[in-house]
Formats: C-alpha cells, structure tokens, sequence
C-alpha cells in the first residue's frame, strides 16, 4: 500500500470536525487501500483543543493514518495537500443578518483560496462552511489558476434530509430512493426537487398521493431542518454534516450507479440557464474517470422554475455583497 492522501480539514477542532476525523483516518472517505496524511487547521485560541483531538486519533491506532500536521497557518497547512475541506467558518450569531455573515466569512476564504494557490499542486476544494455556496465562490476566485471544476459546495446533507423525508412519508428504506435533487443555494431558498426523484424506479408523484405536502411542507421541513435541530439541540448539525460530507467526497470520485445522480454545488457551466460561474447546487454524475457532469435534459414545471429562479435571485444577491473579494 503505497498510495497516500493528503487531506486538509479547516475548524478540525469543531464539533463536524471532530465527528469527521475519525472517519477520514479510518479509510471511510477515500477507501481500506489508501493511506492519509492529515492536515488540521485551527485557529490560534482553538490549537489546546486541536493538541486534545490528535491524542484521541493517535489513541485510536489508526493502521490507515500516516501522518497528522496540525497548525493555526492555512500556507503551512494546505502545503502539499490534495483535498481541502473548508469546514472552518464563522458561525451566525443571534440578531446577525445573512449579509453580515457572508461579509465576516469573506475574507477567511480569500486567504484560504490565496493558500491553496500557493501551496498545492493538485487540489480538490470542498467547502461545507457556511454560507457555503459564496464562501467557495470567493475562494475559487482567490486561487489563481487552479482550475474552477476543483471546487464545489456541500448540498449533500440537504439531499440527504430530502431522502429521509421522502422515505418516512412513502414507508421504504432510504435506498429505495433515487434521483434527489436539492437546486440552487445551501440555504433556505434551495429548491429540494421531488419531481425528477423516484421510489424503487417509480416517480416520486405516483408512489406518493399527497402532492400538496410534496409541494410543501416537504420543501420548507428541509429548507428549516439546520434551524429545526438548533433549535431542539442548541448547537447546529455536527455528525450528520460530517456523514453528507464524506458522501460528497465519495460521489466526486467514485463512478456514480447507473441510473442516478447525486447533489452538489458547482461552478455553472451555463446548464438550466444559470449563470455560468455561479456555485450552484445541480444533479451531476461522475464518470469512471472521476470527472463529473451536470444531469442535462430534466424538465421543470412553472413551480420548479419559479424555486430555482428564487434560489438564483439569492446567490447573485450574495455575489453582489462580496463583489470586492472576487
């Protein structure tokens, strides 16, 4: 065994990071055949409790785990990696508008994109911090010329909510479910596709009668859930985001099943009508050599067209706060 990974993980000290590690140097993420070097970004009041989470992974035995660098410097930290997860982000806080956060998180991803430029060859940048769409936006343009499709953003645990909902209201397993699609925007504007998804091979809207609640409280129960778990928990999503995470990663470089796709936020090559550039949230598949493309050919009805226009309307609007950064 011989082939090793060079993983970043940004806010390793975080409640998702802490429940990702372990995954990672388990061999969860990128498969029992290949080794990982991990990279740990803190910031500096946060590196006691960083020094804390690397003696629990050593203290685990890890035979996958060959190495872990920790640091509160993104250049010393994304040297040589090739994966970047941007989980590292300010969070909201009580009376705090979405504008103000995307402004506050703006500059953390200029100099992260700014060190992945400077410190990695061959690079692919997911970014889950929150808001996450924009927060990879600027970061792609702030790293040169790394190519754009090497960045996307996490709409996964959204796609994953969406199953779940599905599954409950239709009395299957979640693996009767494919074909979900979350459009747009990691925020409550994102437009969870039902129409174009299917319960064991059949469409969604001839397995499930109610179509008010597809068209509805489905929607809005996704949109809210992050708020909906605050809420009963007191601290956002933390293990579930690190579980879609690790999906994310394992559809972007494994050969996506025939007959399916899977959800993430991209760069825009102009599909659908958006905006080429944007990162935004569509239906891709990978191929065997782990390129991926957007699902092309998907209908949509006057509702869905008025969703996506709706989570598009946002995303330039975020674009137009940060139009400084990029």
């Amino acid at each position: 065994m011989s082939n090793t990974v060079h993983v970043a993980v940004t806010g390793a000290a975080g409640a998702i990071g802490y429940a990702i590690l372990p995954r990672i140097a388990s061999g969860q993420m990128f498969g029992s055949d290949t080794k990982v070097a991990l990279h740990l970004l803190e910031l500096p009041q946060a590196m006691g409790a960083l020094e804390g989470v690397v003696m629990e992974l050593n203290d685990c035995a890890f035979p996958l785990l060959e190495s872990i660098h920790i640091s509160d410097n993104p250049d010393q930290a994304f040297e040589g990696i090739n994966w970047a997860l941007m989980i590292g982000s300010k969070p909201r806080t009580k009376g705090m508008e979405r504008n103000d956060l995307i402004k506050d998180n703006g500059p953390i991803f200029v100099g992260q994109g700014k060190a992945l430029l400077k410190g990695a060859d061959d690079v692919r940048a997911v970014v889950v911090g929150n808001p996450c769409n924009t927060n990879a936006l600027i970061a792609m343009h702030n790293a040169g010329d790394i190519p754009k499709n090497r960045f996307s953003a996490m709409t996964r645990l959204d796609q994953n909510r969406c199953m779940a909902q599905l599954a409950t209201k239709a009395d299957v397993g979640v693996s009767a479910l494919t074909n979900v699609t979350i459009w747009g925007n990691h925020s409550a504007t994102q437009y969870p596709d039902a129409a174009n998804a299917k319960i064991n091979g059949q469409p969604v809207f001839d397995v499930i009668s109610d179509h008010d609640w597809l068209k509805g409280d489905m929607i809005t129960t996704v949109q809210k859930r992050g708020a909906a778990i605050i809420n009963a928990r007191g601290s956002s999503s933390a293990f579930s985001a690190a579980n879609a995470t690790i999906d994310h990663v394992k559809s972007l470089i494994e050969a996506t099943p025939a007959g399916n796709w899977y959800s993430a936020a991209i760069p825009s090559d102009g599909s659908y009508g958006i905006d080429e550039g944007m990162m935004f949230s569509f239906p891709l598949v990978t191929a065997a050599d782990g390129s991926y493309s957007v699902v092309q050919g998907l209908e949509h009805t006057d509702f869905a067209k008025e969703k996506i226009q709706k989570t598009l309307d946002e995303l330039k609007m975020e674009r137009e706060v940060v139009k400084d950064l990029l």
